[in-house]
C-alpha cells in the first residue's frame, strides 16, 4: 500500500508547477493591451490616410517647431542635470555633513508632487503678480509663456533622475579607491577622472537617458507656464493636444508617432546600457 501511495504521488510531484507559466502569459497578455496596442493604435491612426498625409502631418510648420522646440530643451537640460546630480551624489556618497538627510529629501521633491503643482509654483514665484513680477517687469525681463519658463520647469521636473541613479551606486562602491588615490599625491580632478568616473559611467548614462525621456516627453509644468502659443512655446506634447483639439486626428497622431519614435529610441538606448551595467 504504501509502494502503491509513493507510485501514485510521484507524477503529481515530479509535474513542474503551472505558476510560472501562468505569470508570463498574464505579462505579455498586459504587456500586449497597455503598451503594444497603443503604439499599434498611433501608428495605424497617423497612417491611416496615407503616407502623403502622414508626412505632410509632421512636416507642417508648427509641428516641426514643436519638435525643435522638445530637443532644444532636452538638450539645454540634460547636461544642467547630469553635472548637477554627479556633484550631488559624490556629495552625499562620499562625505559625512549636516544637513545630508535634508538634502537627499530636497533632490526627491520632483518626485512626489505634482508637475502642475510645479508650475503653478513657478508662476507664483515669475509670473506678473508674482514674488519677483515687479523686479522683472521693470527689467524687462520675460519669464513666464516664454522659453525661459519651459526650461525653468524641465529643469525642476528631470532633476532627480542622474543623482538618483548615482547614489545608490557610489555608497555601494564606498570612497577606498578616492582616499588610495588621495594618498598617492592625486589631485581632485585627477581623483575624479581616473577613478570615480571609470567606476559610474554606465549609471551615468542611464541616469542621463531617463532624464532626456521625462523632458522630452514633459506635458503637465510645461503646459501651465507655456501658454501654450501656436508655434512659439508648444513642446510636442502640447503640440499634439493642440491638433487633436483642432479635430486634425491626423495631424495629432502623425506628431504623437514622433515622440513615439523617440520614446522608442531611448527605451532602446536603456535596454542596451541595462546588458552592459548588467555585465
Amino acid at each position: 500500500m504504501a509502494a502503491d501511495a509513493a507510485f501514485h504521488s510521484a507524477p503529481a510531484a515530479a509535474s513542474p508547477s503551472r505558476l510560472p507559466l501562468i505569470l508570463i502569459l498574464l505579462g505579455v497578455t498586459l504587456t500586449a493591451l497597455f503598451i503594444v496596442a497603443p503604439v499599434v493604435v498611433i501608428f495605424t491612426q497617423a497612417l491611416s490616410k496615407g503616407w502623403a498625409t502622414y508626412v505632410a502631418g509632421i512636416l507642417q510648420p508648427d509641428t516641426l517647431h514643436a519638435v525643435l522646440l522638445t530637443v532644444v530643451v532636452a538638450i539645454a537640460v540634460v547636461p544642467v542635470n547630469l553635472v548637477f546630480g554627479v556633484g550631488a551624489a559624490w556629495l552625499i556618497a562620499k562625505f559625512e555633513f549636516p544637513g545630508k538627510k535634508l538634502l537627499l529629501t530636497v533632490i526627491e521633491i520632483p518626485f512626489s508632487i505634482s508637475p502642475i503643482v510645479a508650475g503653478v509654483t513657478y508662476i507664483l514665484l515669475y509670473g506678473g503678480q508674482g514674488l519677483f513680477g515687479d523686479f522683472l517687469v521693470e527689467h524687462d525681463i520675460q519669464i513666464m509663456f516664454a522659453l525661459p519658463a519651459i526650461f525653468l520647469v524641465t529643469l525642476f521636473v528631470t532633476s532627480p533622475f542622474v543623482a538618483r541613479e548615482l547614489i545608490p551606486l557610489m555608497q555601494a562602491q564606498g570612497s577606498e579607491q578616492e582616499e588610495a588615490a588621495t594618498t598617492l599625491g592625486a589631485a581632485g580632478w585627477q581623483i575624479f577622472w581616473r577613478v570615480t568616473l571609470p567606476n559610474i559611467r554606465w549609471a551615468l548614462l542611464y541616469g542621463t537617458i531617463l532624464c532626456a525621456a521625462r523632458a522630452i516627453g514633459e506635458f503637465g509644468a510645461v503646459s501651465v507656464v507655456s501658454g501654450n502659443v501656436r508655434g512659439e512655446t508648444n513642446t510636442l506634447p502640447l503640440q499634439i493636444e493642440l491638433l487633436y483639439h483642432d479635430y486634425n486626428a491626423v495631424g495629432a497622431f502623425a506628431a504623437a508617432s514622433t515622440l513615439t519614435l523617440l520614446a522608442l529610441l531611448t527605451l532602446a538606448v536603456k535596454a542596451w546600457l541595462e546588458r552592459r551595467i548588467a555585465h
